[in-house]
């Protein structure tokens, strides 16, 4: 594995920060507001963006919407995306080390992320130390972010620059020898201007022997009062994680469970197994205010990743010879991602009702260029479940097996209307239609091969409040899945129908509540819904090279969440969902199948103690249903439940805590990619972190 270059995250720090203190003019002093204290440690969001595109009140969407701010999880020493949504109803991981993979009320949202609302689906793990909070939106959303979102999307909000804001300096230690230092950096040389820089690097081992990791990032944003009516946000985000794979354990096909070995045990080639992924995004935002209703926004988003890996993992295992085989890949991936995106949005009154109306414009081109290697089938050594020798390396010749150039071109037009019939009725339409482009082409044998789709998506809701602190709503909404338009890229030359089947179709139903309670401090959200993949691609039985569209998965269920603050000094935060997410339809022996990795149940309750100043705790669970490692359903994995806490102490300057994860040292499964890939949870563990604001 190749030694990870490491930033000086100290050096950067007082160089930067001297750079930032020269520019910047006189800071104006700030003090310690309760109420921004509170709003910092309150878990609600009071509204949000990604469901509407507009400025919208939570209660006033009648779709269900998470929200989970990124500084509860890094305060537990988790800055992966998987784990930062552990706990929410009806939400479970299924990454394993290379790259994020989620599902949404049962259904696979691996290629539905966003980053402020641009489209981030390469393959890659994300960092939570540039974002102040993510946004869950749960069911198809093609209307205002196009291809994808069966089960929902994932936008994560990053820092911006806040004129007055307050700059830190954080450090962390802990379990699996954890170290970090980071630095969120703010100056204001002007009365127009704002400047902020995130930075800074993580090293980590792991429980798993022969594991470990190194992040690194660098993120400056400036926004820029132009004029009066002009307001520009620049963000440049690098980060790096390189990085140790491990695909976990196997299952044991004859007990259906997990394999009964050692949680430390691994079975990869830890001296020469690597990830090294490199990403860089620019964003640009430009929002000038017309007149008093009327505003244009254009974004301009430009995302590139490098990614390479060695690795060497288990494929199958067998009982009756203890033996897992396995194969070894690299790959040398390079993907870019170039969005533009121009909206006009306004308030006007006709004949009595009050609209919100945005009409939006997004033209996207996408590039992915994947070169994979493997080893011959049979070649790479077998291990011994119990003894792996892991001195046991492939040594052979790793001839390309891959090597593709796609171009993916998609453009888009929707038009929402947000509309106030009256003080008690809302209604919420929306239409977007869209063009997409796939051209591929083998440079192994020079074949390619172009194929495009037109689709409608669209969304109707209704909001009802007879009370101010009630609001029910019911939504209905669709969304599409072209071929190519996942992991992007087609099979030029394929046999069959392969590359000329239609999109694939989901749709929702949903009907729920949201209420504010407590004088609106506690906010809580019950949902129920159905959502179905009513035309899934499936094989032919009778000859594997046609593809049929007459597969059928389906997910019904119910979810109740609630946060805020409850009074006093206390907050709480959590929710439960149930759900059954089967295969309805298959022609491959897979009907009637619960969909891997999805529990039928899923829980977590967060408590915190939290007074302006002085000490103060936290306590919570999260609780976890059982699920297959498969859609076979040949392996089970148990249910669990974990308890965590965290204790600290904070001055107006200083903020010392500790957090105590998996408390009771349970060993549980957090996710699976395969009956032969299964993922252990973390051991009991210690982190503590200390923050000092200036």
């Amino acid at each position: 594995m190749p030694a990870p270059r490491h930033l000086s995250p100290l050096g950067l720090t007082l160089l930067l920060g001297a750079s930032l203190a020269s520019a910047a003019t006189t800071l104006p002093e700030t003090s310690v507001n309760a109420d921004t204290e509170r709003e910092e440690d309150n878990p609600r969001v009071r509204e949000v963006s990604t469901a509407t595109r507009t400025s919208t009140p939570v209660r006033y969407v009648p779709q269900a919407i998470d929200t989970v701010k990124a500084r509860t999880a890094l305060d537990y020493g988790n800055s992966s995306l998987g784990k930062a949504l552990e706990g929410i109803p009806n939400v479970s991981s299924g990454a394993d080390t290379r790259f994020d993979s989620l599902r949404i009320r049962g259904f696979d949202a691996s290629n539905d992320f966003y980053l402020d609302g641009v489209r981030d689906d390469s393959q890659y793990t994300r960092d939570l130390h540039n974002i102040e909070r993510v946004e869950v939106l749960k069911g198809p959303a093609a209307v205002l972010y196009g291809r994808g979102s069966q089960g929902g999307i994932v936008n994560r909000v990053s820092k911006a620059p806040e004129h007055g804001r307050r700059s830190s300096i954080e450090a962390q230690a802990g379990s699996q020898d954890l170290r970090s230092l980071y630095a969120d950096l703010s100056a204001d040389p002007s009365d127009t201007l704002s400047l902020r820089l995130n930075m800074g690097n993580e090293d980590s081992n792991s429980f798993r022997h022969g594991v470990d990791g190194n992040r690194q990032l660098f993120a400056p944003s400036m926004r820029w009062q132009l004029s009066p009516d002009l307001d520009w946000l620049v963000q440049y985000e690098y980060s790096r994680y390189n990085r140790t794979p491990d695909r976990g354990i196997p299952g044991n096909p004859l007990t259906g469970r997990p394999a009964d070995v050692s949680r430390s045990t691994t079975y990869g080639d830890i001296q020469r197994d690597y990830i090294d992924d490199r990403a860089e995004s620019l964003r640009s935002r430009l929002n000038y205010q017309l007149n008093e209703h009327w505003q244009l926004r254009h974004t301009l988003g430009l995302f590139k990743l490098d990614s390479e890996f060695d690795n060497t993992y288990q494929t199958a295992y067998n009982p009756r010879t203890n033996l897992l085989t396995r194969q070894r890949w690299q790959q040398d991936l390079n993907t870019r991602n170039l969005f533009n995106n121009l909206e006009a949005e306004g308030d006007f009154a006709t004949w009595g009702l009050e609209h919100t109306l945005l009409l939006g414009l997004e033209f996207g081109n996408q590039r992915r260029d994947p070169v994979l290697r493997s080893a011959r089938n049979g070649s790479v050594p077998s291990l011994d479940l119990n003894n792996p020798d892991r001195g046991l390396q492939h040594n052979g010749p790793m001839p390309v097996s891959s090597n593709n150039h796609t171009v993916v071109d998609s453009r888009g037009v929707y038009l929402q209307d947000q509309i106030r019939l009256n003080e008690q009725w809302q209604l919420l339409a929306g239409v977007r239609f869209d063009q997409f482009e796939v051209d591929t082409t083998n440079k192994l044998n020079g074949l390619s091969e172009k194929q495009d789709d037109n689709s409608v998506s669209p969304r109707l809701g209704v909001v009802y409040t007879p009370w101010r602190e009630h609001s029910f709503y019911a939504s209905w909404s669709k969304t599409y899945s072209p071929v190519g338009g996942g992991l992007i890229g087609i099979t030029p030359g394929a046999t069959g129908n392969t590359n000329q089947t239609d999109p694939e179709q989901t749709r929702q139903k949903e009907i729920g509540v949201k209420s504010d309670w407590l004088d609106e401090r506690l906010t809580t959200t019950l949902a129920i819904y159905e959502l179905e993949l009513y035309n899934r691609r499936t094989r032919d039985p009778n000859d594997p090279t046609i593809t049929l569209m007459s597969g059928l998965q389906r997910s019904r269920g119910i979810e109740l969440t609630a946060n805020g603050h409850v009074g006093g000094n206390w907050y709480v935060r959590g929710g439960i969902g149930l759900q059954d997410a089967t295969i309805v339809k298959d022609n491959n022996g897979q009907e009637g199948n619960r969909i891997n990795d999805v529990a039928r149940r899923n829980a977590s309750l967060f408590v915190t103690w939290k007074p302006q100043l002085g000490w103060y705790a936290e306590t919570g669970l999260t609780l976890v249903g059982e699920r297959f490692a498969d859609n076979q359903n040949t392996i089970r994995l148990p249910g669990y439940g974990r308890w965590d806490a965290l204790a600290g102490y904070r001055t107006r300057d200083w903020d010392v805590r500790a957090a105590l994860n998996n408390i009771a040292d349970k060993t549980y499964y957090s996710s699976a990619t395969s009956a032969a890939q299964i993922q252990f949870g973390d051991p009991r563990n210690l982190v503590v972190t200390g923050t000092y604001s200036f």
